[in-house]
């Protein structure tokens, strides 16, 4: 029989980043609200996972489209997990389109997950649940202006302004923060050669995992005088374009 934990809802956890987040919480004693949408066979499998380490883990399926159901989800989570504390706004989508050729559809696409779905969620977890904690999973792509991935990269930014405001709005009983993540899970359409040149443009030299990243969100549960704060675990990605200027100005 399973103790009754702390619980934490983690969107997308079925898979990818969201599934090692969710499993970094379970190895901290969480129990996990396992969200996903389409992923059902994948939910099973890393519900299996989460179970073997000792903590509860129950499947909970939802369209983030649907920011209508918002509260009706928020409530059955409750449901089942009573001390629910922890939201993980883990889900995204990853459209790729310069401004010329975005779409209305990957424009809605983009916003609708990236930035309503966590508004809205964040704003059930705030009326049914009144105290804990938020985090946001962002994108150091928020340092650059890479209009490749404009309605993708907007909405992450505005994610990031989000952030602060709610960390504002719902303070002192909620704390809200986001995580950033660079190199760490790259899409499985990234050969190894794209790995290994990003690699040459991070500070440390190395690409991240997971792993990062859960301890980055077990680092603002554990410290309860942060909110408002982001989060940048890239290896120094974000900071390391110097720019030009008259010293390294060489006149042919």
């Amino acid at each position: 029989m399973f103790k009754e934990n702390t619980a934490a809802l983690v969107t997308g956890s079925a898979i990818r980043l969201g599934k090692h987040i969710a499993l970094n919480l379970a190895r901290a004693g969480y129990d996990i609200a396992l969200h996903y949408h389409r992923s059902a066979d994948a939910a099973l499998e890393t519900q299996a996972e989460i179970q073997a380490l000792g903590v509860k883990c129950e499947l909970f399926s939802y369209d983030l489209m649907d920011v209508a159901g918002a509260d009706a989800f928020m409530a059955k989570v409750k449901d089942h997990f009573p001390r629910l504390h922890v939201l993980v706004n883990s889900a995204s989508g990853y459209t790729p389109a310069p401004i010329a050729e975005t779409t209305p559809e990957i424009f809605d696409t983009q916003f609708a997950l990236n930035i309503r779905a966590p508004f809205f969620l964040t704003k059930a977890f705030a009326a049914r649940i009144g105290s804990g904690n938020v985090v946001n999973i962002i994108d150091n792509k928020l340092a650059y202006h890479q209009y490749a991935y404009a309605a993708y990269l907007l909405a992450k930014k505005s994610l990031a302004d989000f952030t602060r405001m709610a960390a504002l709005e719902f303070a002192p009983h909620i704390r809200v923060n986001a995580v950033a993540p660079g190199v760490v899970l790259p899409a499985s359409v990234r050969s190894e050669d794209y790995v290994q040149w990003r690699i040459q443009g991070i500070p440390l030299k190395k690409q991240g995992n997971p792993d990062h990243i859960g301890q980055a969100v077990l680092s603002f549960l554990q410290n309860d005088f942060l909110t408002g704060q982001i989060l940048v675990v890239d290896g120094g990605e974000n900071i390391s374009n110097v720019g030009q200027h008259s010293e390294n100005w060489k006149q042919g």
